[in-house]
């Protein structure tokens, strides 16, 4: 028997070298591991980097650091889980409970430093494993690993965000829509930026209380800060990096918190430390969570009723067009992966 994957190509990957391959079948699950058949998986900009290069991979490397399926068979009692349940990966399957990431942890990620969900069927210890939630398809279950947990930590671990206060999203990604839906269950007002009027409809839909189009508004800090009467928001869930850290300063409050989250904007720039001294300003740089805290967001999800919002869903021999799709921007939400 063997199982259908998409592998890397010779290193640095590039997107035209990824090439659907049969791989052995997963053996048996020996004691306290499961057997899992995957349906989804879903894009980050991290599977992004590996199969572009950005992220050296070894040649043959199985990519996505998400995946969601059924468990199709278990090594002992105590995995548990039973044949039948949906199993969710996780980013960090060495990070199970703690505030910080273990150092080893950061050295064994799915899709990266080791193989990841690709494929259709793996077999690996229960403890990489949580539950999904309750009424979720495998593919919306896939949106949480990375997109989901990282969101939830920027809200809810990081700091606590409470009703009354206010949250800065930035464009449409799966983890700005996440923090967007979750900011709105817990009783936040949300200030949402893009580039895109269309968008920004959608956003507003979705519950965003006030709306900025950074392309019509470059400078736009003082613009969310003024929509907060002068006050600043409480918490902005930074995913540009360099290129919109001086306005995400600019918009949050005195003692305000920024997660920082994403390097869309590139890896390195100036900073005004001056604005982050004078204003008492926390930045955490944040990667996804542990397991501990997924299965806290699982728990939030299944009672505050939020679904993901999946853009597009493409085959798994499709994957190369998934990510030319998520390079083109053309996307709202997260873009799924069906296996």
């Amino acid at each position: 028997m063997t199982v259908k994957a998409i592998t890397t190509g010779a290193s640095p990957s590039r997107l035209d070298s990824l090439s659907l391959t049969d791989l052995p079948d997963a053996p048996a699950p020996g004691p306290g591991e499961i057997t899992v058949r995957l349906r989804a998986s879903s894009l980050n900009f991290h599977d992004l980097a590996v199969v572009t290069g950005m992220i050296p991979a070894p040649q043959g490397r199985i990519p996505m650091s998400d995946g969601a399926g059924e468990v199709i068979a278990v090594g002992d009692s105590d995995t548990g889980f039973a044949v039948g349940d949906m199993a969710l990966s996780l980013f960090f399957p060495g990070w199970q409970d703690g505030r910080d990431v273990p150092y080893a942890a950061q050295r064994m990620v799915p899709g990266d430093s080791t193989d990841g969900f690709a494929r259709e069927a793996v077999t690996l210890p229960a403890s990489w494993f949580t539950r999904a939630p309750k009424g979720y398809s495998a593919a919306e279950a896939a949106t949480l690993v990375c997109a989901g947990l990282t969101a939830w930590r920027a809200l809810f671990v990081d700091t606590q965000t409470k009703p009354g206060d206010t949250v800065l999203v930035q464009g449409t990604g799966g983890v700005s829509i996440f923090a967007l839906q979750m900011a709105k269950a817990a009783g936040a007002r949300v200030i949402a930026t893009s580039s895109s009027g269309e968008k920004l409809e959608r956003l507003r839909d979705l519950g965003a209380d006030e709306l900025i189009n950074y392309k019509e508004t470059p400078v736009w800090g003082p613009a969310a800060l003024q929509m907060t009467g002068g006050r600043g928001v409480d918490t902005v869930v930074e995913v540009g990096g360099p290129g919109t850290l001086d306005q995400s300063m600019l918009a949050a409050r005195v003692g305000g918190h920024i997660a920082l989250i994403g390097v869309l904007t590139g890896v390195a720039g100036p900073v005004q430390t001056a604005l982050l001294f004078s204003k008492n300003l926390t930045v955490q740089g944040l990667t996804v969570g542990s397991r501990a805290q997924q299965l806290d967001m699982i728990a939030a999800l299944e009672v505050n009723g939020i679904r993901p919002v999946i853009s597009d869903t493409f085959e798994l021999a499709e994957l190369a067009d998934a990510f030319r799709h998520q390079v083109a921007n053309k996307h709202f939400g997260k873009i799924a992966v069906a296996i």
